[in-house]
Order: C-alpha cells, then sequence, then structure tokens
C-alpha cells in the first residue's frame, strides 16, 4: 500500500474516530493483525511500553524481523516527498548520505536522477540491489568524521529513534551544507502501525528538537520535509 494512502488513512483514524475508539486496544486489535500479517501482535502493540527497556540487540533484532505491509512497498517515501528533495537539494553539493537508507530505493533513485556521489547507512549489514556505498553503522553513532557530507539525508528514521537528541546532533556533525529530514506529521496515540516513539503533530515540535537558524519546514502529503541549511 502507497505512502500516500496510509497517510491519508492515518489522517482519517487520527482526526475523525473519538480518542476512546481510535486507541482502545479491541477495536485496533484488527487492523494490526492485518498490517503486521498475524505475527507478534501482542509484542507490537505493546511496543510503545517495552521499548524503553529494549537492549540495542533485541531493538536491532525486532527491526530485522519484523513482518508488515509496509514492507510489501519499495519505500516509505511518498513519491512527492521525493520529487521535493531533489528539487531542493543544494546544487552544489557533490556528496549525499542516506541515513536509514532501509531497502535502499530513494538512493536508487538519486543514482539514475542526480549527480550526486552516494552512500547510504543503516543497521543492517548490507542492502541487496543498492546502486551506492554502504557502510553498518547506527544514527545516534555515525561512522564517519565531522562534516564528511555536502548533504545528510534521513527519512522516517527519527520517529523510530529513543535517543533523538543524540541522533539529531550526529546528522548535524556530518553534514557540510545541508540537511535534510523527512518525518510523518502525526500525533501520539498508543496504539499506531508502526514502530515510531517520536511524535511530530506541528512543525514547531519538529523545528524545536532539530535546532537549527535557518531552515524551511514543509508539509507534503501528510510528511514534514526539513531543508536545514548549515551555518
Amino acid at each position: 500500500m502507497k505512502r500516500e494512502i496510509t497517510n491519508t488513512i492515518r489522517y482519517l483514524m487520527d482526526n475523525w474516530l473519538p480518542p476512546a475508539i481510535r486507541d482502545n486496544k479491541y477495536f485496533m486489535y484488527p487492523v494490526f493483525r492485518y498490517w503486521f500479517k498475524g505475527k507478534d501482535i501482542s509484542k507490537i502493540m505493546n511496543f510503545k511500553k517495552d521499548v524503553f527497556y529494549m537492549s540495542k540487540a533485541e531493538y536491532t533484532s525486532l527491526y530485522e524481523n519484523i513482518e508488515t505491509r509496509a514492507g510489501d512497498r519499495p519505500t516509505d517515501m511518498n513519491q512527492a516527498s521525493i520529487e521535493y528533495i531533489i528539487e531542493y537539494a543544494d546544487k552544489t553539493a557533490t556528496t549525499l548520505l542516506d541515513v536509514g537508507a532501509g531497502r535502499g530505493y530513494f538512493l536508487n533513485v538519486l543514482s539514475e536522477r542526480t549527480p550526486f556521489k552516494l552512500t547510504g547507512t543503516d543497521i543492517y549489514d548490507s542492502i541487496p540491489g543498492l546502486k551506492a556505498d554502504y557502510v553498518k553503522g547506527y544514527i545516534e553513532e555515525l561512522p564517519f568524521p565531522d562534516k564528511s557530507f555536502d548533504i545528510v539525508v534521513c527519512s522516517h528514521t527519527v520517529e523510530h529513534i529513543i535517543d533523538l537528541r543524540d541522533a539529531i546532533n550526529e546528522l548535524k556533525r556530518v553534514a557540510r551544507k545541508q540537511l535534510i529530514i523527512v518525518t510523518p506529521c502525526q500525533r501520539y496515540n498508543f496504539y499506531t502501525l508502526d514502530l515510531h516513539v517520536n511524535f511530530f503533530p506541528t512543525k514547531e515540535m519538529l523545528n524545536r528538537e532539530i535546532g537549527m537558524k535557518d531552515f524551511e519546514c514543509t508539509n507534503v502529503q501528510g510528511d514534514w520535509v526539513y531543508l536545514g541549511k548549515v551555518s
């Protein structure tokens, strides 16, 4: 199911269902069962309670082994966000790092449509079919020197991170010219069809967390696209 569709469904559920229904575990159980293909439903529904007690190994294992219908699509990004990033990426840049590269779809699109030298990083050992360099790493401890890349992109990742401030600082540390962050425009509910721990229903909340002085933050079909200029 495309990102554009799931964003619309999420918006309708979050804004039109009464909270007593929207965040009721009995109402959400069949939805979870469908979205997560009937596997580990109890564990996933209790994720927001248990995640803060997980070790890094447990956290990584959950992401590596979870089965969800989001995995049936090539990317969590909507097409409009991809086009927006390509249009507004710093044209003087030569290198780009994608943090949280996932299945590599975005980097492979960039490899065909931009001149950047591309690198991806994620928690997996490798990304099959990736048309870019790849280095395994965690966002809280990126394995790169300061200001290693002209552009640093982080899409649909910061909403998953427990140590958000450390992650943001690392993204800013390795960026030389521009930092681009994409994350859902989403209000908090305990039962959400994702493994999110951070929620940004307003762009002011996202802007505060990132803390850059020169930036633009735009809602692109249900996702915030943050463009920060590194001073």
